[in-house]
């Protein structure tokens, strides 16, 4: 009786690793994105806005560009007013293009194209 009952667990454990597993690579998603976590920088279809405004498609920039930390060399490190171990370097996806549209009286940028750039949150 108790190697019935464990012999039950062991089938049911299985079919459940095999079920999980058919569901994540039946998933459409491409290589890229499971190698670096994020997809290439597009433009896309914002959905809330483009509801409000079913005649004209609101589109935003989404995706991930390039962005990387490394030790800070010490001759760098020297010259800092605050010295910091760690120093990164990153780009964001954003609007290379857009115009001024006006949706449900607020004021939006519809993006028409896309690149990787500086993050407007490092520009100063």
């Amino acid at each position: 009786m108790f190697w019935t009952r464990h012999a039950e667990a062991s089938i049911f454990l299985l079919l459940t690793i095999l079920h999980v597993g058919q569901q994540y690579s039946s998933n459409d998603v491409s290589e890229e994105t499971i190698k670096d976590g994020c997809e290439e920088c597009k433009l896309e279809v914002n959905k809330p806005f483009t509801v409000i405004s079913p005649g004209a498609p609101v589109y935003q920039c989404v995706g991930c560009c390039f962005s990387r930390a490394y030790p800070t060399p010490l001759r760098s490190k020297k010259t800092m007013s605050v010295p910091k171990n760690i120093t990164s370097e990153a780009t964001c996806c954003v609007a290379k293009e857009s115009k001024r549209i006006v949706v449900a009286n607020i004021p939006l940028h519809n993006h028409t194209d896309c690149h990787c750039s500086t993050c407007h949150f490092h520009k100063s």
